[in-house]
């Protein structure tokens, strides 16, 4: 590694502790909320729905794999919509409505009273998020964002928000990737303490198909 990217990965790195150090001190209780908050939600037949752009998108796609599948337990599966994975819809509703669209008409399409919609974006000032904030909010949809340094708008607009005070748009996203882990955490510790069944996985068995002769 010459001496250069040596450099840029250290400052890289460092920017992250910092970024890390800000969300251990500010973050945590707003994530633990969010976990007993979810953790009413989805057992009782409410949904997630999630969406960002970019790099984003995949944090929030990540969300809804951990909630659907599992995140470290064997657990029940729970209602989770990635969004922006309905490409189908998406190119439909951006070809007829336009890209600020495309995620608000599916909010309008799944959302019910007391689902929740977390948004992610590293800037807080995409379009398409703004609508979905708005559309969820006017549906009785709790709305809460990830996003990077405060204020923006999107913060401002959701019910509530956790902002991730770093210089670059990478090391907003990886912290962000920590928080949706520790949501996740959060989210399974409180079905614990509720009394849901949180069991580890079981061992799996190999089974061989033979056709017949």
């Amino acid at each position: 590694m010459s001496r250069t990217s040596e450099t840029t990965a250290q400052q890289h790195c460092q920017e992250l502790e910092a970024a890390l150090r800000r969300l251990r001190g500010h973050g945590l209780d707003q994530l633990a909320h969010w976990g007993r908050q979810l953790a009413a939600v989805l057992p009782a037949g409410g949904r997630l729905l999630a969406a960002g752009n970019g790099g984003s998108a995949a944090q929030a796609q990540h969300l809804t794999a951990e909630l659907v599948g599992r995140y470290r337990d064997e657990r029940p599966a729970y209602s989770a919509i990635a969004l922006h994975a309905e490409t189908s819809t998406v190119t439909a509703i951006g070809n007829d409505y336009g890209f600020e669209q495309v995620f608000a008409r599916q909010v309008a399409a799944h959302g019910r009273d007391g689902d929740v919609l977390v948004l992610l974006s590293t800037s807080g000032r995409s379009g398409n998020l703004l609508s979905a904030a708005m559309t969820a909010r006017a549906a009785g949809v709790e709305v809460w964002a990830l996003t990077g340094a405060a204020p923006n708008p999107l913060a401002e607009a959701v019910d509530q928000a956790l902002c991730i005070d770093a210089a670059s748009t990478a090391t907003v996203q990886e912290a962000h990737l920590v928080a949706v882990h520790l949501l996740c955490e959060s989210f399974d510790a409180a079905l614990a303490s509720s009394g849901a069944a949180v069991r580890r996985a079981p061992r799996r068995v190999a089974t061989t198909l033979r056709m017949p002769r």
